[in-house]
């Protein structure tokens, strides 16, 4: 045997070791009772996650595992958390039922309340647009945006009315949102503030979130469904596939930078990775049991997960 095919002989098998290589799950705990419940990388290289329960944001220092808590106030319950390009972390506040921003150098809170008399909305999630204006989510039926500049809140009522969940920004500038109580997506038209619902081609799949890649597909968690689904808003085409096992619940979508789908799925307690290219799933196990990753958010190289039911965060350290 010649020399050289003996050195690509090698190179094969290492090439096809690492490609099959269990992606590295590292989990960090935090303070009892937090039930953390959405996570956002900070732009100082820890983690902001919201202390559900506690009433807090939470910031983790991944290099040595402390954690410090910012009390957003008296009867505080957030759910969403993002951070801006402004770098600081926003948050959407069931509790408070107000936007809340958090400034990461001096950890001072701003409340961005709801106009008087606005219904108690259960907000979400947010998601910034092209123009700096964030754009959020209610569950009791209601979406609407605030100007960070002038701090302006306005509300609208979601067309088909409870419901409104996750919500992302697509590469064109347009805002979507899923409806776990509508089963169905809808597009805002950042303009106008009008959504316009779009139907999944499975029906009461209970569409849970969204995430956009970097062609502008909208890829769609559908929790009743056991389902991932992809639209493509060039072509208003569906294509869904169905989370492997036997009781999937699709919880949480992220998109990473190489366009990688991640997919929590509560009936495995894991995490699901698609290959949209070869359309071939794999199941990351969770370490925890009962782990209840409810949001996935990450940075290059790293899937972060809060582990609502056991107070951790997780991440998932991938090949950049």
């Amino acid at each position: 045997m010649k020399r050289w095919f003996r050195v690509l002989i090698v190179v094969q098998a290492f090439v096809a070791a690492v490609a099959v290589a269990e992606p590295i799950v590292q989990e960090y705990p935090l303070p009892k009772g937090d039930h953390p419940h959405d996570v956002a990388p900070a732009a100082d290289g820890g983690v902001w996650y919201t202390a559900q329960h506690s009433g807090a944001l939470g910031w983790l220092d991944p290099k040595t595992g402390d954690t410090r808590h910012i009390p957003l106030g008296e009867g505080s319950r957030p759910h969403g958390v993002i951070v801006g390009l402004d770098g600081a972390p926003w948050i959407t506040d069931s509790g408070l039922n107000a936007i809340v921003r958090v400034d990461p150098g001096t950890f001072k809170v701003r409340v961005f309340a709801a106009p008087e008399g606005t219904p108690y909305m259960n907000l979400n999630t947010a998601s910034f647009d092209f123009d700096g204006v964030l754009w959020f989510t209610g569950q009791a039926g209601y979406y609407g945006h605030v100007d960070a500049a002038s701090g302006t809140l306005k509300v609208f009522e979601a067309p088909r009315g409870s419901g409104p969940y996750g919500i992302a920004t697509a590469p064109d500038g347009s805002v979507y949102y899923a409806s776990l109580a509508g089963s169905h997506i809808a597009r805002i038209n950042v303009k106008t503030g009008r959504a316009q619902v779009i139907e999944p081609p499975t029906k009461d799949q209970g569409a849970r979130r969204v995430w956009a890649d970097s062609k502008g597909n909208i890829w769609v968690s559908e929790w009743h469904a056991g389902k991932l689904a992809r639209y493509t808003p060039a072509t208003q085409a569906w294509r869904e596939w169905r989370l492997p096992g036997d009781d999937p619940h699709a919880y949480a979508v992220y998109v990473d930078e190489h366009d990688i789908v991640w997919v929590s799925d509560f009936g495995a307690n894991a995490i699901v990775r698609f290959d949209p290219n070869t359309k071939q799933f794999k199941v990351i196990g969770l370490p925890s049991a009962g782990a209840k990753v409810r949001q996935i958010l990450g940075r290059p190289g790293e899937v972060w997960l809060p582990e609502s039911g056991v107070d951790k965060l997780a991440v998932i350290l991938t090949a950049d």
